[in-house]
């Protein structure tokens, strides 16, 4: 079988705070021929393990990492890793994500009110701009 996973089951394989789930999550993501992940789901995974689970950021990424490393896992891996790599800098997955899929689809300055973003983004050497700052 050929899945593209919700956010849910990945919480429930990574946490195993509801067992019964758990296993039935564990099962598929190890039987399934392909695991199709799409870009949000993962954002949001990142999201639930660091906001709602406090989980630290090193074994946020090793979540992601085992995950991503799967054989049988479909994801656009030079994404993940734009999005670890600000996650490990004390950004934010999302944001590494969202500047690199920017800039694969032609953008050229990531701009955004976040002023941590822009900074850290700065930083690793992506075009930046603050808005409403002259």
């Amino acid at each position: 079988m050929k899945v593209t996973v919700d956010t849910n089951v990945l919480v429930r394989a990574a946490v195993r705070d509801d067992v019964a789930q758990a296993d039935l999550a564990a099962k598929l993501l190890r039987e399934a021929d392909l695991i199709a992940v799409p870009l949000t789901c993962l954002c949001e995974f990142v999201w639930v393990l660091r906001r709602l689970y406090k989980l630290d950021v090193s074994d946020i990424a090793s979540a992601v990492a085992a995950l991503v490393n799967a054989q049988n896992v479909a994801v656009n891996r030079a994404a993940v890793d734009a999005g670890l790599a600000v996650l490990k800098a004390g950004g934010d997955f999302a944001d590494g994500v969202i500047a690199f899929e920017g800039a694969w689809l032609g953008g050229e300055t990531f701009v955004s009110f976040d002023r941590q973003a822009v900074a850290l983004l700065k930083g690793m050497g992506q075009a930046t701009a603050l808005i409403g700052t002259p």
